[in-house]
């Protein structure tokens, strides 16, 4: 049963988005569907958007790397900070943890009003100092104030991740530590991260998957047209569902299905490679 329901929802689709990137699927009724083959996939790597598509692979490589690296290092130390004894823990747990369930709407309005460029906080904090901006309208940092507030938005993930994996180490090993002499960056270096390995990896993936599939957050900040954060799961919303300028739903499926596949093996291939390089990393450890 478990396998039937995997197929339904997972196989079939997939196999249903593969075979329409062959064809020129338009999701309007009564229009021909033709078989062009690779055609879509040749446009995409064509001179004419190649510029377009660098553009968006760019951004996506650049969006999921910085993401999921801050978000790992700030969630480790946010981590073990909540780890310790401190009064107040669980409110503090559950305030990094908040963004997460907000979603990406009310994410998107609460970030679109602190850096709303007429009279919001970054605004007018920028203006003491006789500075202004435009903020996710600016090209050269709408990308990166959108990788802030994706790690805002799900850094109590990966702190709920590695809690569970810092209260599952033996305090005994940090006692025999202290007694050998190690200091608190060793117990940190030869006890925390080895026995933290499989929360990383997981972490790591987690974050990975996530940011090269992330476009909801993009679109709500800064639109479908800006080119300075447009990724590839936008672009492919983008040319699926209308948006662009010049594109429209008839012209877009059977293209938006071929980025999709594009997409899908970025995804399988970082994934795979991640996987590989941190089980080596923890066989090490």
């Amino acid at each position: 049963a478990l396998m039937l329901i995997l197929t339904v929802f997972g196989l079939v689709p997939a196999v249903a988005v593969l075979v329409v990137s062959f064809t020129d699927l338009r999701g309007l009724p009564y229009l021909p569907v033709n078989w062009v083959g690779i055609d879509n996939y040749v446009s995409f790597f064509s001179p004419a958007k190649w510029s377009d598509s660098l553009n968006a692979l760019r951004n996506t490589l650049v969006f999921a790397i910085v993401s999921t690296v801050i978000q790992i290092v700030l969630a480790l130390g946010i981590a073990i900070l909540l780890n310790r004894p401190l009064r107040g823990r669980n409110f503090y747990r559950a305030v990094v943890f908040m963004p997460t369930v907000l979603g990406v709407t009310v994410t998107g309005l609460v970030w679109s009003l602190m850096f709303n460029v007429t009279g919001g906080p970054a605004a007018s904090i920028l203006s003491l100092f006789g500075k202004q901006s435009a903020f996710f309208g600016d090209p050269k940092i709408a990308l990166a104030l959108v990788i802030v507030v994706q790690i805002w938005m799900v850094v109590g993930i990966s702190v709920i991740i590695f809690l569970s994996g810092l209260q599952a180490i033996p305090e005994d090993l940090y006692e025999a530590g202290a007694i050998d002499g190690a200091s608190g960056w060793q117990r940190f270096r030869f006890i925390t991260i080895p026995m933290l390995a499989p929360s990383i990896t997981a972490n790591v993936l987690l974050g990975i998957v996530n940011a090269l599939q992330s476009y909801q957050l993009t679109y709500v900040l800064t639109g479908p047209n800006n080119k300075s954060t447009q990724v590839l799961s936008l672009l492919v919303y983008v040319q699926g569902f209308g948006g662009a300028s010049g594109t429209t739903l008839s012209q877009s499926q059977g293209y938006a299905a071929a980025i999709s596949m594009v997409q899908f093996a970025i995804v399988g291939i970082v994934s795979l490679l991640a996987l590989w390089y941190l089980r080596k990393r923890e066989a090490k450890l």
